[in-house]
C-alpha cells in the first residue's frame, strides 16, 4: 500500500520513494529502503518535506526504528542545534545561483518549512538567530530576484499547516513590502522579512491539540490561541536576537483596521503599517488554504470576499497594492 507521509516521520526500514519533480537529489534511484540516520537526514537535507512509503516493501511496520533526525527531550519535543537547524538544500539554494529558477524556488520553499518546523521544534536563542540569517538570505533573494520571487509565490500552497503557513505569509508580505517600499532606505527589509516570517512564533506555546484540531474551536480554545501574538512577542523579547519591527508584526497581525482584531483591538493608525501588511496576507493565505472544515478559496475568490465583505479588516490602500502584487504574478511581469 502507497501512503504519503511528512519526512519528519520517516522512519529507519521505511521504503520510500521520492517525488518525481524533475530535480537532483543525492539517490541513485527514486524508490529505495531508508537504512541508516544518514539516509534520513539526506532526503530532509534535500528539501523534501513529504515522500509516499511502500508499507508491502522494506521492513514489518512494527520493526521501523524511530526517526533521528534531532535528539529529544524529556518531554519527547525534538531538540536542535544551531550547527544542524539549516537544512544543506536552503544553503545550496540560497548560494548555487547556477541552478535554474524553477528548481531554486522549490529547494528555497520545501527546505524553508523544514527551517520552520525545527525551530517550533526548538526556540532556543541561538536557533533563532540562525534561523534569521538564513531567513535574511531568503528575503535578499525574494527581493533581488523577480524571477525566483514570481514562483515562490506561485508555490504557495494550500496546505493550512503552522509552517507551510508562515512560509507563505513570509514570502507574501517580504514582496508586498518590496513593492510598497522599493527605492526607499527608510525601512530594514531583513527585519520586515524575518518578522513576517516568524509572525506565528507564539503558537509554539500553544497546545498543539488546539492547533491540530480537525473542525472549529471553540470559544475557549480560540482565547487560547488568541494568545499566540503575545507569546510569540515575548518569545522574540526574551531571546532578544529579533528587532523590534519582528516584534511588533508577532504581537500586532491580528489586529483589524476597525478595531475589532486582538490582542490590543487597536484600530486605524494604532496599528503599524508592517503589521497591517502581515494581517493582509495572513487572511489570504488562510482564505485560500484547505482546512478541516471548509475547502481552499481561488486566489479571485479570496480577493473578492477579502473586498466585499472584510475591507473593513484592512488598509485599504495596502490591499489595492497586494492585488496589484498578486496580478502582476500571476502574469510572470510585477516589478519590486
Amino acid at each position: 500500500m502507497i501512503r504519503t507521509i511528512k519526512t519528519i516521520d520517516l522512519k529507519i526500514g521505511m521504503y520510500v520513494a521520492i517525488p518525481d519533480t524533475g530535480r537532483n537529489h543525492p539517490f541513485e534511484k527514486n524508490g529505495f529502503p531508508v537504512k541508516s540516520y544518514k539516509d534520513l537526514q539526506l532526503i530532509i537535507d534535500s528539501g523534501y518535506t513529504e515522500v509516499q512509503i511502500d508499507t508491502e516493501k522494506g521492513m514489518p511496520i512494527e520493526d521501523y526504528e524511530q526517526v533521528g533526525h534531532a535528539q529529544t527531550n524529556a518531554l519527547g519535543s525534538r531538540e536542535w542545534s544551531a550547527e544542524n537547524l539549516v537544512p544543506d538544500a536552503l544553503c545550496r539554494a540560497l548560494d548555487d545561483d547556477t541552478l535554474p529558477g524553477q528548481e531554486r524556488a522549490a529547494l528555497v520553499y520545501e527546505s524553508s518549512r523544514v527551517l520552520i518546523e525545527r525551530l517550533f521544534d526548538d526556540p532556543r536563542a541561538e536557533n533563532i538567530k540562525a534561523a534569521r540569517e538564513n531567513i535574511i538570505g531568503i528575503v535578499d533573494m525574494i527581493l533581488a530576484r523577480q524571477d525566483v520571487a514570481t514562483l515562490l509565490l506561485r508555490l504557495t500552497c494550500h496546505d493550512f499547516s503552522t509552517y507551510s503557513h508562515s512560509i507563505n505569509v513570509g514570502i507574501l508580505g517580504t514582496a508586498l513590502a518590496g513593492l510598497l517600499y522599493r527605492g526607499s532606505d527608510a525601512h530594514d527589509m531583513h527585519e520586515l522579512g524575518t518578522g513576517f516570517f516568524l509572525h506565528d512564533l507564539g503558537k509554539v506555546n500553544i497546545d498543539p491539540a488546539i492547533i491540530e484540531k480537525q473542525g472549529m474551536l471553540t470559544e475557549h480554545e480560540m482565547s487560547i490561541m488568541r494568545t499566540h501574538p503575545w507569546q510569540g512577542y515575548k518569545i522574540m523579547l526574551n531571546a532578544n536576537q529579533l528587532s523590534e519591527e519582528c516584534r511588533i508584526i508577532a504581537v500586532q497581525h491580528h489586529e483589524r483596521e476597525d478595531g475589532s482584531g486582538y490582542p490590543k483591538r487597536l484600530k486605524g493608525d494604532q496599528i503599524h503599517p508592517y503589521a497591517r501588511i502581515c494581517c493582509i496576507t495572513d487572511v489570504y493565505d488562510a482564505l485560500t488554504s484547505d482546512r478541516s472544515y471548509k475547502p481552499s478559496l481561488t486566489p479571485f475568490e479570496a480577493l473578492k470576499i477579502m473586498k466585499e465583505e472584510m475591507l473593513h479588516h484592512f488598509h485599504k490602500d495596502l490591499f489595492d497594492q497586494f492585488v496589484v502584487l498578486l496580478s502582476g504574478a500571476s502574469a510572470g511581469k510585477f516589478e519590486m
